[in-house]
């Protein structure tokens, strides 16, 4: 291949004439990329040009750097995973979720004590810096490996009401649901979900590569009165895991029923 000729930086000339090769499908999904050794002869630059066009490459999410292996082009497949986000009611106040079981917590739970921020106090219906339990887990999913991370976040008077729930905290939503229930609830749930950048940490917890956005569900469980009771966040890599809804009739728009 001749020597790159275009305008701009030398190492935006070779990011981009690795990209269209990877657009093109010379370079396929999950395959390897030329050694640093070829790319400098190839485009006929020096080793920190190729190693910048790489870093480069890496925060578009296009390329991955495996240590000691080199780097691969990302796979655009599917991903390995279907989280269904589904509650159920399968006897008196027992309530369960789709992919209940086959998590693993591999970190936690955490319990502490915490403040709402603008947003959780307003889907919690209190305002900004108002104490809240807060309990933390990671989670693997043991069949592929994926991760994510839970919050719960409790407000101090939902667990006085609710008879023992103040001394569990801890415990698994599918149980705090059924808590919430027996102190005479009826239950119902709204959740939305966003796509964003990792945070540091989670990037770590979480195992993700680089320039990989995460999912982030956010549940707000409501009882009598409309009164929000419990938020849930659920946050996973969006290279493995895709979200899965059942989506059913209301007659009037604001049907408050046992399963969402």
């Amino acid at each position: 291949m001749a020597e790159i000729q275009r305008p701009g930086a030398l190492y935006q000339q070779v990011a981009a004439a690795i990209r269209e090769a990877i657009l093109s499908g010379e370079f396929e999904p999950g395959a390897p990329l030329p050694s640093e050794a070829q790319l400098i002869e190839r485009y006929k630059v020096s080793r920190p040009t190729v190693r910048n066009a790489i870093a480069a490459l890496r925060a578009e999410g296009l390329i991955e750097v495996k240590h000691g292996k080199g780097s691969f082009v990302r796979s655009s497949g599917l991903p390995v995973l279907t989280v269904e986000r589904r509650v159920s009611l399968s006897g008196a106040d027992q309530f369960t979720t789709a992919d209940g079981e086959t998590w693993k917590i591999v970190d936690g739970p955490s319990v502490y004590r915490t403040q709402t921020t603008a947003a959780t106090g307003s889907l919690l219906q209190l305002g900004e810096r108002e104490e809240v339990f807060g309990c933390d887990r990671t989670l693997l999913h043991q069949a592929t490996g994926a991760r994510a991370l839970h919050r719960t976040l409790i407000p101090f008077a939902t667990a006085d009401q609710v008879p023992g729930l103040a001394d569990s905290p801890d415990a698994e939503p599918e149980a705090i649901y059924g808590m919430l229930a027996n102190a005479g609830h009826e239950l119902w749930w709204h959740e939305t979900v966003r796509a964003r950048m990792p945070l540091p940490d989670e990037r770590s917890a979480l195992h993700l590569p680089d320039a990989t956005p995460v999912l982030q569900t956010t549940r707000t469980t409501h009882g009598l009165d409309r009164q929000a009771l419990i938020l849930e966040e659920l946050c996973l890599g969006a290279d493995r895991a895709q979200l899965g809804y059942r989506i059913t009739a209301d007659e009037d728009g604001n049907a408050r029923t046992a399963t969402a």
